[in-house]
């Protein structure tokens, strides 16, 4: 049967885990979006040579699991003398793994806008970096609010991987809690319970940047 009372006495390490989680999500996903938009603008800007090795590296990652890429961070670059922390190693694994994914967003949003913005800018013979900044990233980045919106939430539930590097997040808490106590029903179930509450709280955020902008 299922013990309620277990739930109660359980959710503040839940809870716990639970801040873990939002803090790996919100710190990689940062991390994703800074770099996938300097991937996006290196693919569209930088000489030849630097685009197409930026292209394969991001194959690369994208052709990968997240989970190798994360037992190469946090267990391979301790052989050639970097050693992270878990939750440090599992932010940078989340991050240049959505960030080859932002990237192709970007790149997306870059692509829509009209050649017409680039020739004006260029006519008025704007600087480069105010070009990029005052007039094309406004209106590329605000096509893409939606989409990057939903790698927001992919990234989230993707959290649980970092069970596997020792990340005390939400999974972890509930799987030492259902191990120590016989009762992975009622763990197991609060966590699910509590990735759809803050997922449920993303999406209406995401919708309410995406109204926002398309009132502008």
């Amino acid at each position: 049967m299922f013990d309620w009372g277990f739930v109660g006495q359980a959710m503040p390490d839940l809870l716990t885990g639970l801040q873990y989680t939002v803090l790996a999500t919100a710190l990689g996903y940062v991390l994703a979006l800074v770099l996938g938009l300097l991937v996006a603008m290196i693919r569209r800007d930088a000489p030849r040579v630097l685009a197409t090795t930026v292209f394969w590296v991001m194959e690369f990652i994208r052709s990968t699991p997240l989970l190798v890429q994360l037992f190469f961070v946090f267990y391979v670059l301790p052989t050639i003398g970097i050693s992270l922390s878990p939750l440090t190693a599992g932010v940078i694994a989340l991050g240049v793994h959505y960030a080859a994914y932002t990237a192709e967003v970007y790149r997306s949003g870059l692509d829509g806008v009209p050649k017409g913005q680039w020739e004006a800018a260029r006519a008025l013979n704007l600087p480069s970096r105010r070009t990029w900044a005052a007039v094309i990233l406004p209106q590329a980045i605000r096509r893409v609010i939606p989409a990057l919106g939903n790698y927001l939430i992919a990234m989230f539930k993707d959290t649980p991987l970092l069970f596997a590097i020792t990340v005390p997040e939400l999974l972890f808490q509930a799987n030492r809690l259902g191990g120590e106590n016989f009762k992975y029903l009622e763990t197991i179930s609060a966590v699910g319970v509590l990735f759809i509450a803050v997922s449920a709280l993303s999406a209406v955020g995401i919708r309410f940047l995406e109204r926002r902008y398309a009132a502008v």
